[in-house]
């Protein structure tokens, strides 16, 4: 059985198409979101350079979005 590492090329005449990663979203304090669940609201806090979570106040509720940040984007 042959194993393969996670950074290995696909060969160039294979019909499948590499995995490409998203780019990375990050947030900054008094960025203005939105978010799917939540609507809109404004970054109060950042948690490791905006790698781990942001601490966002959504106006009646504040909320800590873990990355990575699928369902929330910069406006």
């Amino acid at each position: 059985m042959t194993k393969f590492s996670a950074g290995h090329r696909p060969l160039p005449g294979s019909p499948f198409k590499p995995r490409v990663e998203p780019p990375r979203k990050y947030f900054a304090v008094g960025d203005r979101v939105t978010h799917d669940g939540f609507g809109l609201g404004m970054v109060i806090g950042v948690e490791g350079d905006g790698d781990i979570a942001v601490l966002v106040d959504f106006g009646s509720r504040q909320e800590r979005v873990p990355q990575p940040y699928t369902a929330m984007f910069k406006l």
